[in-house]
């Protein structure tokens, strides 16, 4: 309690916000101004009207942050919280991709570097993806979805038109196998199974619902089922438990942890924010092309 108050008063020394990810630890979500997903969180970036924003997630969402808040200082805990599959396209490869397939627009999940952000049109969420499919682009265009494939895979069937994917992937997702969704039914016959759109194809078949993080915590605060598997970074739990005491979340792997998004701790927000270390720069350049992907997925 002595490290929270601590971080308190230098937030309001500061003038600090405090951003966490869904799948971040316990203490740190209970920190928190705000918990969401990387869309939730990119609007709370976007409005915020404090001086810092410490953000508690992984660097790619950090970047985020910057782009659509390049005069405020974006403090990132632990700068060694990566995302491995943002890691997997660089601007260069994409480029190539591009040249390879001229005039197709590009569409690139928010799961990517600022320098990818830059070479895209518009950027989407999980949460958002089939919206922007279905209201930016028309019938005849050529769409380049990267990074991940099976996010890619998923819209595809959504709204019945093909990609040219990028062959990307969550690794923490890769955990989750469709044989868990048969053990977890066999233990708990009553509960839904929701999973997130990052897992395998056949995992996303056989669950009852595919959802986001944030449409995930949005079903489960409006639906009468009292039990849910849960096929997501195990984080999540944590949230869903906090806000819906009345009901019963049990994980659909316990393999699906993300050591990136376990690196922040209490004793790392504070050391951020009380030597300012650790700040986020983006090129104002990349900055400028990167913006206009973002602004479109945010009026979505």
């Amino acid at each position: 309690m002595e490290l929270v108050e601590k971080i308190i008063r230098l937030k309001n020394t500061r003038n600090a916000i405090i951003l966490a990810h869904n799948y971040q630890i316990p203490e740190v979500q209970d920190i928190a101004d705000y918990v969401g997903d990387s869309l939730g969180l990119s609007i709370q970036a976007s409005r915020t009207t404090a001086d810092v924003i410490v953000f508690c997630g992984v660097y790619f969402m950090a970047e985020t942050a910057k782009i659509l808040s390049p005069g405020k200082i974006v403090l990132i805990p632990d700068r060694k919280a990566g995302c491995p599959m943002a890691d997997m396209i660089t601007a260069e490869e994409l480029r190539r991709l591009k040249s390879q397939h001229p005039g197709a627009k590009v569409l690139c999940y928010v799961n990517t570097t600022a320098e990818v952000k830059a070479e895209c049109d518009v950027c989407c969420t999980s949460g958002n993806a089939e919206m922007i499919v279905r209201d930016v682009f028309q019938e005849g265009d050529e769409i380049i979805f990267a990074p991940d494939q099976y996010l890619a895979h998923y819209i595809s069937k959504k709204v019945g038109r093909g990609f040219i994917p990028w062959k990307g992937y969550c690794p923490t997702h890769m955990k989750i196998l469709d044989d868990d969704i048969k053990t977890k039914k066999r233990l708990y016959p009553d509960a839904e199974v929701i999973v997130h759109p990052e897992c395998r194809s056949e995992v996303a078949d056989l669950a009852d619902k595919v959802l986001s993080t944030e449409g995930m915590c949005r079903y489960a605060r409006e639906t009468g089922v009292k039990e849910l598997i849960i096929g997501t970074e195990i984080g999540i739990l944590h949230r869903l438990r906090k806000e819906n005491p009345d009901k019963m979340f049990y994980p659909l792997s316990e393999r699906a942890v993300c050591p990136n998004m376990k690196l922040t701790t209490l004793e790392k927000v504070f050391w951020s924010l009380e030597d300012m270390r650790d700040e986020v720069i983006v090129p104002p350049e990349i900055i400028a092309k990167a913006r206009k992907s973002l602004e479109i997925m945010l009026d979505h």
